[in-house]
């Protein structure tokens, strides 16, 4: 009798994720604060392949918070898709699709405007309250993520973002706080998004203004500690007092590559992986492994450890998760270059030069279930494409092969053993990019009229896409036929 499983478990989650900040809008009513994400700024004159806002200084952020567009500034984000107003046909026409799963976060500035706040905002709470109840009455199990680039601005004018230790305590009330007015609703929550994204989202991430530390780079490594303890802490929480609850962790991408077979590079790309999945081998594993003191004391990195820290950590969480969009190679110089991973030239690329590789998918998924043999969500996967509105439709078959392919090669990692439970297709519905704040990087089944200006109809229009995944979720992942 064969032990290897035919195909997807009958329970599996087929999903789609989104993150607030990219399509709520409404940024400045009912009470809600400033966050990061309100100074992301579309800037039309720049390459489309460059990220924006990876590291800013107070002066900035001051005057994005400040500037609108009487002053020529563009600043996506704000608007959204107005989701705030809309979700309840929009939850609709994503139920249509058959999703068992919707994944979407807590924007932290909308109950703790401020951050640092006594109590907090009952209007926020209210709000995803509906939006969850909305959720569960359209037939899907909601998986909250808690952090997704929605720090209060304060929090970084005040203070220091992540690299003070005051927010340890302000992001563990803000988790208890949620916790308990969403249980028995929510089982599912990721507490931090891609958490080791530390370098591309570095100020959307930890809220680190450049100029009010000395030395960035341990910076950095000194506010993801804090926040994996404040994680640590927040997991101990809903462990003791509500044990239903199952609690991720996430990370950015998947596997990277040596990019020669040369001992140096293998040992560079080693070391590069090695990196990447500390933060997991942290929350999972409860501790800190040996290669990441060596690692800080070769790059000249200090991370003070607080007198508990060590004991906190060892409350791990309950699955692994990652978005998984592209993979990359490692050389020896690029590693030795601020342990970077550079782009692979074998692989063919969208516009935005993010590469194609379904394989590594089931390279990463192997590798993750090897190292940690926990549960797997994959909680973001998918590609931007410039599409084009003919005629009232949209004709997307090039998005179709993305995710057949991708689904092709997540089957063959479950027969090879691993304990996969869930897929999240990225924007299920046209958002703002996360990287470069344009409308026109499109990720959905569902087109939504408006452009980079915040231009447009507004209108929902179902692409071929969507009567695709549909079949593959009614199928259980068996039926890919274009």
């Amino acid at each position: 009798m064969s032990r290897v499983p035919t195909g997807f478990p009958k329970d599996f989650l087929w999903g789609g994720a989104v993150a607030a900040n990219q399509l709520e809008g409404a940024y400045d009513i009912d009470g809600k604060g400033m966050c990061v994400a309100d100074i992301n700024e579309f800037r039309d004159d720049v390459d489309i392949t460059k990220k924006y806002n990876e590291e800013l200084d107070t002066k900035f952020v001051v005057e994005a918070m400040n500037a609108g567009h009487g002053d020529g500034r563009i600043f996506p984000k704000r608007w959204g898709i107005d989701f705030y107003h809309t979700y309840k046909e929009d939850l609709k026409l994503l139920a249509g699709l058959g999703l068992k799963t919707f994944r979407t976060s807590i924007n932290w500035a909308r109950i703790f405007p401020n951050g640092d706040d006594e109590t907090p905002n009952e209007a926020g709470l209210k709000f995803y309250d509906e939006l969850i109840d909305e959720i569960i009455k359209n037939g899907m199990e909601p998986m909250i993520t808690i952090s997704h680039y929605e720090m209060p601005l304060n929090l970084t004018l005040k203070y220091k973002g992540w690299y003070s230790r005051e927010l340890i305590e302000f992001f563990e009330k803000y988790c208890r706080t949620v916790f308990n007015r969403y249980a028995g609703k929510v089982k599912y929550w990721i507490i931090v998004n891609q958490i080791n994204l530390i370098g591309h989202e570095s100020f959307n991430h930890l809220g680190i203004a450049e100029d009010k530390v000395d030395d960035l780079q341990s910076a950095k490594y000194q506010a993801v500690h804090n926040e994996m303890v404040s994680c640590a802490r927040a997991t101990k929480y809903a462990h003791e007092h509500y044990p239903e609850m199952q609690i991720g962790m996430m990370l950015c991408g998947g596997y990277n590559y040596a990019a020669t077979c040369k001992p140096e590079d293998q040992l560079a790309a080693l070391k590069h992986n090695q990196m990447e999945f500390f933060y997991s081998d942290v929350l999972l594993r409860g501790y800190y492994p040996g290669y990441a003191f060596r690692f800080f004391e070769d790059k000249g990195i200090h991370v003070e450890f607080g007198e508990h820290d060590e004991e906190d950590l060892k409350n791990t969480c309950d699955f692994f998760s990652f978005s998984y969009y592209y993979t990359r190679i490692v050389t020896k110089e690029s590693y030795e270059n601020g342990n970077e991973a550079i782009r692979n030239k074998e692989l063919p690329a969208n516009e935005w030069g993010w590469t194609f590789d379904p394989i590594g998918l089931r390279i990463s998924l192997n590798t993750f279930w090897d190292r940690y043999q926990k549960p797997i969500y994959i909680t973001e996967n998918g590609s931007g494409y410039y599409d084009k509105l003919e005629d009232g439709k949209v004709h997307d078959p090039y998005r179709v092969e993305f995710y057949r392919n991708h689904i092709e090669q997540m089957k063959e990692a479950i027969k090879d053993g691993v304990d996969l439970r869930g897929y999240y297709a990225w924007g299920p519905i046209d958002i703002v990019s996360c990287s470069s704040s344009e409308m026109s990087k499109r990720y959905g089944f569902i087109y939504v009229d408006l452009d980079d200006y915040g231009k447009g109809t507004g209108k929902r229009i179902k692409k071929d896409s969507y009567d695709w995944y549909k079949r593959v979720i009614e199928s259980n992942g068996e039926n890919l036929d274009l």
